[in-house]
């Protein structure tokens, strides 16, 4: 927990909303923290005050017959994955830290996982959300029923933005019943581009795979991992679509545990040796980004979500090699089309490695007109996301 004076965790929106309201005329500046797990992300600077999620936990509602489940935000993903797997259902994301993260965290940080392939993403599935401001409201957005078009989207402005316009304490989501069969394959190449050309190949098909993800461990070893959910039909015809596919470009292809097989992609967002960078590119331009990261010196391996177009890369070395992929990599996914952030680096290059890189957004004026609109004083989550 980073460096606070005190640790509030308020029961309720009402609560949080006054905590933040009393923070916010004291000038005192908050650190919004659920399970910990997004503890990495951003330049975490010394607050005067820790607003601990966990006060808000447990499922607020839960609808089968309509397919919808309502979640205080302090709930960690893997309670609200129990809950609706008794149920018949499931709430389709498998984000890094599963069996911790808690929900407002995960749409905070917009942390979706792999199954966006067949699912979509956190933005996708989020229907409504109660906020805490720093004015002292609290703010609704959406509802609890999947078609509701009433107000602003201010869901979609919340996830991603960790924390820094608001504390989220309520989440609305679709669910989907659980699949009646899966299974996956896992194909190995020697060469980066073989794989990726395999994964568009796939792709490009109408099967819908529930994930397709391209890694690497070294520059020479590459595989493509294909996870299929559906009736047994659907499951059948996409992985016989994938062993062609492997098969035209020189691969092998074999059947996978595709539980342990994710579980380990996932892994590479959790691992805090070296520098991690995430990175999110057009997919079409997810090979050139990773063979510009497999030159680096010190490349260690690359997980790429290839139907979303997220890789995110790690790289070893002594500082001056961390210092110089960070930038080689934040500099490639820009000109590749697309942004990047440094998700993890040691603790000794904090202050010389911006998570950010130097600051020249896209969008940067809106952003921090929108955060000046949402936290006039300043005090929520300082350094935390790419504008001060």
């Amino acid at each position: 927990m980073s460096a606070s004076a005190e640790v509030v965790r308020p029961a309720s929106a009402d609560d949080c909303a006054r905590a933040l309201l009393a923070a916010s005329q004291a000038r005192r500046t908050v650190r919004v923290r659920g399970a910990g797990t997004k503890d990495h992300l951003g330049r975490l600077l010394p607050t005067d005050l820790t607003l601990a999620t966990t006060g808000m936990s447990g499922i607020v509602e839960h609808v089968p017959a309509d397919l919808t489940v309502t979640v205080a935000a302090g709930t960690p993903l893997a309670q609200v994955q129990r809950t609706l797997a008794a149920a018949g259902q499931r709430l389709p994301l498998d984000p890094p830290y599963a069996d911790a993260a808690t929900i407002g965290g995960i749409v905070a940080a917009n942390s979706s996982g792999f199954l966006r392939a067949r699912y979509g993403g956190v933005r996708d599935l989020l229907i409504g959300t109660t906020t805490a401001l720093a004015d002292g409201t609290v703010a609704r957005a959406g509802g609890r029923v999947v078609k509701n078009v009433a107000g602003y989207d201010l869901n979609k402005l919340l996830i991603g933005s960790l924390g820094t316009l608001g504390v989220i304490s309520e989440c609305t989501f679709k669910v989907l019943p659980l699949p009646a069969a899966s299974g996956g394959g896992l194909a190995r190449f020697g060469a980066g581009p073989d794989a990726f050309a395999a994964a568009d190949a796939v792709a490009r098909t109408a099967a819908r795979p529930a994930a397709l993800v391209v890694s690497a461990s070294g520059r020479e070893a590459w595989e493509l991992l294909v996870a299929a959910e559906g009736d047994a039909p659907t499951v059948a015809r996409v992985l016989a679509i994938a062993a062609d596919a492997v098969a035209t470009r020189g691969g092998t292809f074999a059947a996978e545990d595709v539980d342990a097989s994710l579980a380990r992609a996932r892994s590479l967002a959790e691992r805090a040796e070296g520098v991690v960078v995430r990175a999110s590119v057009p997919p079409a331009a997810q090979r050139p980004f990773t063979d510009a990261a497999a030159r680096l010196e010190g490349f260690a391996e690359c997980v790429a979500d290839a139907a979303s177009g997220v890789v995110r890369v790690r790289v070893q070395g002594d500082d001056a090699a961390l210092l110089a992929a960070a930038d080689a990599l934040l500099a490639a996914a820009r000109v590749c089309g697309g942004g990047a952030r440094v998700e993890r680096r040691p603790a000794a290059l904090a202050e010389r490695v911006a998570a950010w890189g130097d600051g020249d957004l896209p969008g940067r004026f809106l952003m921090e007109r929108l955060r000046a609109a949402f936290d006039p004083n300043g005090v929520l989550e300082p350094g935390r996301g790419p504008i001060a």
